[in-house]
This record gives C-alpha cells, structure tokens and sequence, in this order.
C-alpha cells in the first residue's frame, strides 16, 4: 500500500512538473490528483522518494522536481497508454497517405512527428543495401531518350533517363533475322527501338526483380552479353544508368530531421541542452547513434538523460522505434528534453511508425 503511494506520489510530480515546469509540493499534489492523505503523509513520502533519488529539491524550501530515476521509474511503471482518438488516427492516416514516394513519406513523417509532440523528430531512412528490387519498369521517350524506373521494396520510386547518340540506336540491317528483336531491314529507329525494348523489359525483370541492391547490380553487369551485338550498346547504356539508381542509395546515414524551432519553446530552462542538441542535429551519424537500434514492429524504447551515449546530451531524452519492412529495417524517433510528456509522445511515436509501415508494405 505504501509502495503504491508512493509511486503515486512520483506519477503526480511528474505528471505536474512537465505541465508547469515549477517544482511541485505536498499540497500541489494532494489537491490536484485526489490521493485521499494529508500533506504531511505526501511530504513523508516526498522524503523517501527523495533519499531513493527518485525526486529532489532544487532549492531549500522548495518543491520536488523528477529525477532522470524518477522519469525512468515513470515510464517503467506505465502500465497503459492512452491510444489516439479516431480522429487524431484518421488525421494521421490522411496525412501520411497523400505521400508520392519514400521521399514524401519520411518527410511528411518527421513533420508530423514534430508536430504531434512538439519535439525536435528524426527519422531515418529505411537501410536499403538489404533492400530488395520490386519492380523495373523501360519507357520508350524518343528513339533517343528512355526512362528507367525503379520501385525497391521500401517504397523508394527512383526515375533515370538514358540519353542515346544516334551512333548508339541498334541497326536494324544487323537485327533483322538474327535471332534477337523482331525487327525488318530498314525500319525506322523508332520501331526498332521499342522493339529492342520490349525484348529488354522481360530480361530486365528477370534479372533484378526480387533481388537485393547488390546481387541486381551483378546481374545487371551480366545482361548485355545475352543480347544480340545490334542491340548490346542500348543494354549496356541501360543497365550503367539502372545500376547508378542503385548504387546513388548505398549509404545507410540517410535521416530527415524537423521541429528544431520547437527548442526555442524551453527558454532559459533548457539552454544549457539546446545548444548541444542543435549542434547534434547537424551531425546524422550522432543522431543515428541517438537513435539507437530498433526493429521494425517493436517496442517503443526509451532513454532517458544520462542513459543516452553523449554527455552532453544529458539534459536529452530520445523516444524511438522501429518501422518498415523487415528486410530493410529503420527507426524513427524524437529527441526533447528530460522535461517531457512521455505517455503522449510514446503513443505518438509508435502510431506514426506503424503508419508508415502499413504504407511502405502497400507500396
């Protein structure tokens, strides 16, 4: 019964601490949460709270304020979060679902992480070396221009056009009989070219689809020699722009980040994390490191002050969780100070990310 209390007792400070930012005292906290004691009993529990450095006393005479123990002792002991309203989902929903591409999905997902929350959010792109390809798609633009695209099983939509010489268009004279394209002596290039690349647009697929990046770009350098002679030039210069496309996204450190201004909103109180924190927010490989690990449909994590891997990011909180397709896995998230609505930006966190997964899986 006590210990309940006295949990009470920190869930109220806490709770009063991140709404007004003033340390908290006994009365504060028998009048605004109901707790059924006297002031004395709160203060004596206020006292072991206190020698358990769960809470403490910034000046003599003064009210509590959390602890980074006594956040982490908070959010240990939720026991439920309180889920969105049907209207707060469906917002969500529309919002995220306007998105064209990958591109618009992380970028819509960081703004509204930062609006939901009021926190500075990031949100790191899916790791797409373990990407697979989902789908390669040729378009004849002109007998000189074609366009490549290619859709990855994050979602990401990457678009190339292939620029030919007209030394570089197949020939028709050498095609035509030769066991390649269905093609005549004599037929202009514009024919001759949709028909090499309707030869193509099956090999192509043959070769990548359902690949990860790295096994498709090899299977890409092998695609020219299955081609007739006539035709290798326009494959070859096909298979060097699809291959870029791929290999332009390598990098795993690709993060967006928004909601910085939302740090001016601390004042005084915070100065001495935001400059630090601003200084982080220009480095994505501290922010990936922020962020942590996390698995797609996982739990949300939390660390707390002290418990994060930078000193001097102390005065820092980060809530974050994984999200999107199991082979390509990334995390998302929301770094704000110690002072912060855990409950609400855990159910932020965690809705946001299952969105964007659902829409990447629909991809």
């Amino acid at each position: 019964m006590v210990e309940d209390r006295r949990l009470a007792v920190l869930r109220a400070i806490v709770e009063d601490y991140v709404r007004t930012e003033e340390p908290v005292g006994s009365r504060a906290v028998v009048e605004r949460h109901g707790l059924n004691v006297s002031p004395a009993t709160v203060r004596n529990d206020m006292a072991a709270l206190e020698e358990e450095g769960l809470i403490a006393q910034p000046h003599t005479s003064a009210g509590r304020v959390p602890t980074d123990k006594g956040y982490r002792m908070f959010v240990d002991r939720l026991t439920t979060l309180k889920p969105m309203s049907g209207a707060e989902r469906r917002a969500i929903s529309t919002f995220l679902d306007g998105a064209v591409d990958l591109d618009d999905v992380v970028q819509r997902s960081v703004r509204l992480l930062s609006q939901l929350t009021r926190q500075v959010a990031v949100v790191q792109y899916p790791t797409l070396t373990r990407s697979t390809v989902r789908h390669v798609e040729l378009v004849t633009l002109t007998p000189t221009r074609l366009l490549v695209v290619l859709i990855l099983s994050t979602g990401r939509v990457e678009q190339r056009v292939v620029e030919l010489s007209r030394s570089e268009l197949p020939d028709a004279d050498a095609l035509a009989g030769g066991g390649g394209p269905e093609v005549s002596a004599g037929d202009e290039p514009a024919r001759v070219v949709d028909a090499v690349v309707a030869d193509l647009r099956p090999r192509l697929l043959g070769a990548v689809v359902g690949k990860r990046i790295a096994e498709a770009g090899a299977a890409l350098a092998d695609l020219p020699a299955a081609v007739p002679d006539a035709s290798r030039t326009l494959v070859r210069r096909v298979a060097e722009v699809l291959g870029e496309a791929m290999s332009d996204h390598h990098a795993d450190e690709r993060i967006a980040v928004g909601g910085a201004a939302n740090l001016a909103r601390y004042g005084d109180s915070f100065d001495s994390a935001v400059r630090p924190l601003l200084e982080a927010l220009e480095e994505h490989v501290v922010l990936l490191k922020l962020l942590g690990e996390a698995t797609a449909g996982g739990a949300v994590t939390v660390r707390i002050g002290t418990e994060g891997p930078y000193h001097q990011l102390a005065s820092t909180s980060v809530v974050a969780t994984g999200y999107g397709p199991a082979e390509a896995p990334a995390t998302l998230g929301i770094v704000g100070p110690t002072r912060m609505d855990y409950p609400g930006t855990m159910v932020a966190v965690r809705s946001v990310a299952r969105y964007v997964s659902r829409i990447l899986d629909d991809a």
